[in-house]
């Protein structure tokens, strides 16, 4: 036990002496601790004219220094009265066309994106205290496109597609330990089998940000805007830390 932090006197802990221990390890919490690693240095002037190089670039450095599921990004979506959801979901792919993801049209996020077509995702590596922040529309993917990414993934990832029922209440434990074993019957038995629901989908940014860390707070930020619809070319700002 943490002696800066002191234990409660009675057997109980009261609401105000978890607000205080709470308190207390938050704040002993520090970022960027890569020891002798340091972190890589940003030069604005040496980025490139798109985001999509950059964001290859980026993605190869993080796996490259050890970066635990640098594929996984934040998701955020909003319902029709404009309520903003985020989750984790897995880049499945990310080229001319936008970055790609995949989920069921039944689930939360599919229904807020049938409603409302624009998303945010955000990246975050911390081995090299980098984030990536990109918005604007969605599109779903060609349903082929979608089937074929789906189809050579794993034997689990199949059995989750078709199982389906994602967002959907849970009855008990006991219903979703029946559903997923019949469905990884079915994916062994049927790999060519198809998940009706399940949809790719493209995030075409109009906006990417890429934000390089500094143990000092100067924070390098560079931003890209499109200079219209469907248009390949990019403006490029410095935005302050």
């Amino acid at each position: 036990m943490d002696d800066s932090v002191p234990e409660c006197a009675g057997s109980e802990e009261t609401a105000a002496d978890a607000a205080v221990r709470f308190r207390a390890l938050l704040r002993r919490q520090r970022v960027w601790d890569t020891g002798d690693l340091g972190l890589p240095a940003f030069d604005p002037s040496d980025a490139p004219g798109s985001p999509l190089p950059l964001f290859h670039r980026w993605f190869a450095d993080a796996v490259a220094a050890g970066q635990p599921e640098p594929h996984t990004m934040a998701l955020a979506t909003a319902d029709a009265e404009g309520r903003p959801d985020v989750r984790t979901v897995m880049l499945h792919e990310a080229d001319d066309r936008g970055w790609h993801f995949a989920t069921h049209s039944t689930s939360r996020k599919g229904r807020q994106l049938a409603a409302v077509p624009f998303a945010a995702l955000t990246f975050y590596w911390h081995t090299q205290a980098r984030a990536v922040r990109l918005r604007g529309p969605v599109v779903p993917a060609d349903a082929e496109e979608t089937s074929a990414d789906l189809h050579a993934r794993s034997t689990g990832a199949l059995a989750a597609a078709l199982a389906g029922r994602q967002s959907d209440v849970l009855d008990s434990p006991a219903a979703l330990d029946r559903a997923y074993e019949a469905a990884w019957r079915r994916a062994e038995s049927e790999p060519a089998a198809q998940a009706p629901t399940w949809t790719g989908y493209v995030v075409v940014p109009d906006e990417a940000e890429f934000f390089q860390g500094d143990a000092a707070r100067r924070h390098v930020r560079v931003r890209y805007r499109r200079s219209a619809p469907a248009a390949d070319t990019w403006a490029r700002d410095l935005l302050w830390p």
